[in-house]
């Protein structure tokens, strides 16, 4: 007889790490609901159920599994009040919750904190329901054209044809691709050793913050040029294009980390998930370049 069908309940499909989610359970035959704020058209396999964590329509009364693909703090909220029914959760944080803990910039310190909140609580509330939590931490992400950092970049060097760095942008960085993530998240949920842990999730490849830069402006079409200046210099040129409305996302604290090693080990995941990112090759399309 062929095993029954799993079903599992997403919140954050939309977004880029849940886009790939979603493919890879519908791929392995999952029968999937996922949430989201906005009409969308159902598939096979697939029914989008309209509402947020304050009211979802037609929630089911158990599922499989349960991901959060979306905002750590308020999905650990909603968890630990509805106290839903799922043997398996799959949460996704980020390595900011290290990175940023100690930060200068009140904003990034207050996002460490809730993502520490939020892996404790989804943790705690699992717990009083026997089920296996898995909470993963991915690096930068890309790959689906819709992160904050490199596809930013990429759009910025698209206009232009040039990105401008500080010199001493050299500390190491490894970006992470959203189907590496989407691989990863489905074998927590079959992976005993998962349960109860949280993952850092690096990509496969350690690199220099201005090499990274680099390659994705070599993916361009046409390639763009990287452009090093002393960082006085760059610190104009940024007040400049911040008084022209640019550039709003990039703080004095994450410039200063450009300089500064963000490495985290792979070890634990490649145990227990299998876990074996690529390595760093992006394409303009995996950038928001068309």
């Amino acid at each position: 007889m062929p095993e029954p069908m799993r079903s599992a309940l997403v919140f954050g499909g939309s977004g880029q790490i849940g886009q790939a989610v979603i493919a890879r359970l519908l791929a392995a035959g999952w029968q999937v609901a996922a949430v989201s704020r906005q009409p969308r058209a159902p598939q096979a396999g697939l029914r989008w159920l309209p509402g947020g964590f304050d009211g979802i329509d037609g929630l089911p009364v158990r599922a499989d599994a349960l991901f959060s693909l979306g905002p750590l703090d308020r999905f650990a909220h909603w968890y630990s009040r509805t106290r839903f029914d799922a043997a398996r959760v799959v949460a996704f944080g980020s390595t900011s919750v290290e990175t940023k803990q100690a930060s200068a910039d009140d904003h990034e310190r207050d996002l460490a904190a809730r993502l520490r909140a939020g892996e404790a609580g989804v943790f705690a509330t699992a717990a009083g329901l026997g089920a296996g939590a898995t909470l993963l931490r991915p690096t930068l992400v890309y790959g689906a054209g819709q992160d904050r950092t490199l596809t930013r970049i990429a759009a910025m060097a698209a206009r232009s044809g040039f990105f401008v760095l500080p010199r001493g942008a050299t500390g190491l960085r490894q970006p992470v691709h959203v189907q590496d993530l989407a691989d990863a998240a489905l074998a927590a949920i079959d992976s005993n050793a998962a349960a109860g842990q949280a993952y850092a999730l690096p990509g496969g490849e350690t690199l220099e913050y201005r090499e990274m830069v680099r390659r994705c402006l070599l993916a361009l079409r046409p390639p763009a040029r990287l452009l090093e200046v002393p960082p006085p210099l760059f610190r104009l040129a940024l007040a400049a294009a911040r008084r022209l409305g640019r550039m709003q996302g990039l703080g004095d604290a994450a410039i200063g980390r450009m300089g500064e090693d963000l490495c985290f080990d792979a070890a634990p995941a490649r145990r227990d998930l299998g876990y074996a990112p690529r390595m760093f090759r992006p394409t303009a399309a995996e950038l928001g370049q068309r």
